[in-house]
């Protein structure tokens, strides 16, 4: 076995469960924000989680596998730690992308629906709002005692 089938070997065997160790962080500490997102509606939160692992892994693994192969042959161990660190490093950037764009999505959601929830008042409002009392020369306007002009 060439270095360079090594080199693909070590990858994939760091990848993977990588990929699978995020997947399942996430889903596991996802949920409860799942929940608050769906105002507490478990069943929902969950088949949304499913859905969202599912297309965790079939994106990332899809890249891992994607990315598998390499231009260059390996020639040595350097040449195995160098190529390791470019795909690694670059797997778990994607990874790091797609987890913050899952937070920011349903963060924007809770927002929205949250400020939905507010728009509505807790209080109805009174009928009738007082005024407040009429200033001296405000009651003598209304009553006509200044003709125009004149304050």
């Amino acid at each position: 076995m060439n270095l360079t089938v090594t080199t693909y070997l070590i990858y994939l065997l760091i990848a993977v469960p990588l990929t699978i160790w995020v997947a399942r962080t996430l889903s596991r500490n996802g949920k409860i924000f799942l929940i608050d997102v769906f105002h507490g509606n478990e069943a929902f939160a969950d088949a949304v989680n499913r859905l969202l692992l599912v297309g965790f892994y079939l994106l990332n693994l899809g890249f891992v596998t994607l990315f598998l192969r390499s231009d260059r042959a390996v020639l040595d161990a350097s040449g195995v730690f160098e190529q390791l660190s470019v795909k690694l490093g670059i797997v778990m950037l994607v990874l790091g992308l797609v987890h913050l764009s899952n937070v920011w999505i349903f963060n924007k959601i809770r927002t929205r629906s949250r400020l939905d929830s507010l728009s509505h008042p807790a209080v109805p409002p009174n009928d009738v709002t007082p005024m407040p009392p009429l200033t001296m020369n405000e009651q003598a306007a209304q009553a006509g005692y200044w003709g125009p002009g004149r304050a």
